[in-house]
């Protein structure tokens, strides 16, 4: 078995109610750790969550926290019926608990936040879209509107803070609430007139499912190019990364070359032609940030400096996402005599 992916135990500071079935855990990271827990708005986290059979269980949540403007880290997570870890969190979780934690991961992040923005949330999808729209409103100059979908107004996580930070931006935030009890489940004919005032805007939505079907189908209505487009799914991992993973038998011959520059350091890794990127990089003893393992979570995104690969299964990435070369090692086979990627920032 290879080692499993390592993390960091955090202490949870504070715990706060949102909603009857939504609550913050503010993250105490101690100061050595500030390095490796750096993030950018729109990222999310990966939690270690105990299972009565002994194991555990892997889920990941979205900072609702700002770098830069909150002094914690914050993950928010809502409730889910017959949910084992959002029931757990919401149950058992107290100050001075401690959390095992993946470092940041995931590309719902805009490349700047100096720019005119439409934000779509439903439900828990506010998540990192609160993230998102409190970086824009700080450091940059540009207007937002958010369409937030929920239940009803008890449903609304974040309200106090919304209302505060539309009534301190009166010129640059609009909120837009649509209340299912009142309103009915969002269709794409009654979002239309709400969006088509900002339809010229990059978009980032995230909710469950439902919600982003009818969101994209409102703005493709609209004629809002794809590459302005950015979507977070809920996904479940369906790996483990806290757990010891399975090596991975290759098929085929060494026919390929990696090259790989992560941790400041470049490496050059014999790639078979029928084995994954990931567990090339693994394989050779090096610590590459990943996740699900199924190419839905974004977390072991790197960048291609040069060569080609194909992806297996890919839910994550958007066309502005492979424009900017982003691919995902856990899916990535070569298709070139060498690939050549890293995961240090631009």
């Amino acid at each position: 078995m290879s080692a499993r992916q390592p993390y960091h135990s955090v202490p949870v500071k504070d715990v706060v109610v949102e909603t009857a079935d939504a609550v913050s855990l503010v993250l105490a990271v101690p100061p050595e750790l500030e390095g490796a827990f750096a993030y950018r708005p729109g990222q999310f986290l990966t939690v270690r969550v105990p299972h009565a059979d002994g194991g555990s269980v892997a889920r990941c949540y979205s900072l609702s926290s700002t770098p830069g403007i909150d002094e914690h880290l914050k993950i928010t997570v809502k409730r889910v019926v017959d949910g084992h870890a959002s029931n757990w969190i919401c149950d058992t979780l107290t100050p001075g608990a401690v959390l095992d934690v993946l470092p940041p991961a995931g590309l719902f992040t805009p490349s700047t936040v100096d720019g005119d923005l439409l934000l779509l949330a439903g439900g828990s999808g506010i998540t990192p879209v609160m993230s998102i729209l409190k970086a824009a409103l700080a450091g940059g100059t540009g207007h937002l509107a958010l369409v937030y979908a929920n239940r009803d107004a008890g449903s609304v996580i974040f309200r106090d803070e919304l209302q505060r930070l539309e009534t301190r931006h009166p010129d640059r935030l609009r909120v837009v609430h649509w209340f299912d009890a009142a309103q009915g489940p969002p269709t794409a004919a009654g979002l239309g007139p709400v969006l088509r005032l900002y339809a010229d805007r990059d978009v980032y939505i995230c909710g469950p499912e439902a919600f982003l079907t009818v969101a994209r189908a409102a703005l493709s209505d609209l004629s809002v190019p794809g590459r302005r487009i950015h979507v977070e799914r809920f996904s479940s991992l369906l790996e483990n990364p806290f757990e010891p993973v399975a090596p991975v038998e290759a098929a085929g011959g060494t026919d390929h070359t990696a090259e790989v520059t992560i941790d400041g350091q470049t490496h050059t890794l014999p790639w078979p032609a029928k084995k994954r990127l990931l567990d090339v990089i693994i394989d050779a003893g090096l610590n590459p940030p990943y996740s699900c393992r199924q190419g839905i979570c974004g977390a072991c995104a790197c960048r291609i400096l040069d060569g080609e690969v194909e992806l297996v299964n890919n839910e994550v990435l958007e066309e502005e996402d492979f424009a900017d070369g982003y691919t995902l090692a856990c899916q990535a086979l070569p298709v070139t005599g060498t690939v050549t990627v890293t995961y240090s920032p631009e």
